[in-house]
């Protein structure tokens, strides 16, 4: 797995060390957390026209950032507890992807894998 995610990893589960949070960091809370933070990232773009989702101001953009590395960490925790290598996990995903999609098939179009041909 990479370093950096590595070094992520543990500097996060030392936050909640240094709290006596790790008894509240199973699985399950930490994907409900992960939920939880996904929605406060979504809050940023509701209501926003696409355009104006790529044109935001540079506080926003910050504010974004943050709830970006607030599921990403909690991302990389989840994985952590469940001994998950993100980095091949999101390798062998994409292969998955790439038999489910195929781009001669799928080339500009939204559908769902299950609703070409």
């Amino acid at each position: 797995m990479s370093t950096d995610i590595y070094q992520l990893q543990q500097a996060f589960i030392d936050f909640a060390r240094e709290r006596d949070w790790e008894q509240f960091h199973s699985p399950k809370n930490i994907a409900m957390a992960l939920n939880v933070e996904a929605g406060e990232l979504m809050e940023h773009f509701q209501w926003l026209t696409a355009e104006q989702s790529h044109q935001l101001s540079e506080d926003k953009k910050r504010e974004v950032a943050h709830e970006i590395a607030d599921v990403s960490l909690y991302l990389f925790r989840l994985a952590q507890l469940l001994n998950i290598d993100i980095i091949a996990a999101c390798n062998e995903k994409m292969d998955i992807n790439k038999q489910k999609y195929p781009a001669d098939k799928v080339r500009g179009s939204a559908k769902k894998y299950k609703e070409y041909d």
